[in-house]
């Protein structure tokens, strides 16, 4: 029994001699072009789908950031009749809303159509300027995955082309086209989960901000119908 524990003890302490850490830097310079070459590009992705959500975001509380009382120093000086005061006063606030009620104010004394057209094709184009790139984002989030994928079925492409002019297996050999496989799938999905969880994030703020021009809209449209306005 002393015998069998001693060769268990050389057999470990032969291991531990032959055992040599790797970094994850070093091991994807090892990778060949092919595996490179595609986490550059997911790395340039993930690169521009965080500016994407870090610029879409400080946009967005710009957005959200309006002043309470905004409306109601609006309506308040339409109703005693200072046009003028209430259109500065909507220069000076920089959010959708303001800009779109702004707009409105400006088609004041024309037919009530025209400035809730006038009103609704603002929103739309306010709309429009807060859902920019956020398409990157959706295609990121499906592409930088499948990118992986790629690599994957292309790294074991070659892990077995090199078996098979292999006599015996030779992990020396098929390593480097795991390693593809391995990290192209890793790196797809961290930077498609980056990308979908920031979208569906910014989505619902825009959302938020949608509803809050609906109900300015309204509050502001009702103050047109109100009898002698």
């Amino acid at each position: 029994m002393s015998f069998l524990l001693q060769i268990t003890q050389d057999s470990s302490n032969v291991v531990s001699e032959n055992f040599k850490e790797t970094s994850y830097w070093e091991v994807i310079t090892e990778l060949d072009w092919i595996g490179q070459t595609i986490l550059i590009v997911l790395g340039l992705m993930s690169i521009y789908a965080i500016y994407v959500f870090v610029e879409r975001f400080l946009a967005l509380n710009r957005a959200t950031k309006a002043d309470p009382t905004f409306l109601s120093d609006v309506k308040a000086k339409l109703v005693e009749g200072n046009i003028d005061d209430a259109k500065n006063l909507c220069a000076r606030t920089d959010t959708p809303s303001a800009r779109m009620i702004e707009k409105g104010i400006s088609r004041l004394g024309k037919p009530v159509e025209i400035v809730t057209s006038t009103i609704e094709n603002t929103a739309k184009l306010e709309i429009s300027k807060l859902e920019q790139r956020l398409s990157f984002l959706a295609t990121a989030s499906g592409a930088a995955p499948m990118i992986g994928f790629l690599g994957t079925t292309l790294g074991m492409v070659q892990t077995f082309n090199e078996m098979r002019n292999l006599d015996s297996l030779d992990l020396g050999t098929i390593a480097p086209g795991i390693m593809t496989a391995m990290l192209t799938t890793v790196a797809g999905l961290i930077v498609g989960i980056i990308a979908y969880i920031g979208y569906n994030y910014l989505v619902a703020q825009i959302t938020r901000v949608v509803y809050s021009m609906e109900n300015d809209a309204m509050e502001f449209m009702d103050l047109l119908h109100k009898p002698g306005k």
